[in-house]
């Protein structure tokens, strides 16, 4: 992003097109690569609060979620700047959900609004995450928000977060981490 103010709408055009769509929920290098070099200037805007006013729509809070949750996941991948903004992320989901601007939103856009509360490692968290993709009859994204929310309630956290976070893994979670049905994120 240059100088210029950032416009919402260039986050929700990038992260939506049919190019992008592909490569959502896999480790690509090229994409990652891409959205550090074009936004993480503006994640490290976000990241301080110079966003703030982008809540005051729909389309702003999601594309500053988007900013605060995907971003970093791609940008910062394998480090713990990855899940930095997290937190922030589930502030501004929370804040535009209280205000009813995920009605506005389409189903692809409801479910990004509400990820952040499936990458938390809170249990209430989790829990409003599966009521949220429910409410929405979002089945497949509940899907995932059901296996997220058991994972946490069954160690407190995400296992394979351990070893990125510097975090010693127990030997439940070192176990889980070396069989077949461990979450890779």
């Amino acid at each position: 992003m240059d100088a210029r103010d950032p416009d919402p709408r260039e986050v929700l055009d990038f992260w939506f097109d049919a190019r992008v769509r592909g490569q959502w929920f896999r480790a690509t290098p090229a994409l990652d690569a891409e959205i550090r070099d074009r936004f993480e200037g503006l994640w490290r805007r976000a990241a301080g609060g110079g966003l703030a006013a982008w809540e005051a729509t729909a389309e702003g809070a999601l594309a500053l979620v988007i900013v605060l949750d995907q971003f970093p996941l791609n940008m910062f991948r394998g480090r713990p700047e990855a899940f930095s903004t997290e937190a922030l992320a589930r502030e501004v989901a929370a804040r535009a959900i209280a205000r009813g601007l995920d009605a506005a939103l389409d189903d692809a856009g409801r479910a990004f609004l509400y990820l952040p509360f499936m990458h938390s490692e809170d249990l209430r968290d989790q829990d409003r995450a599966v009521a949220l993709f429910a409410a929405a009859g979002l089945e497949d994204n509940l899907r995932w928000a059901r296996h997220h929310r058991e994972i946490v309630r069954r160690f407190g956290r995400f296992p394979h977060r351990n070893a990125v976070l510097g975090r010693p893994s127990t030997p439940e979670e070192e176990a889980w981490l070396a069989s077949p049905e461990a979450f890779r994120g």
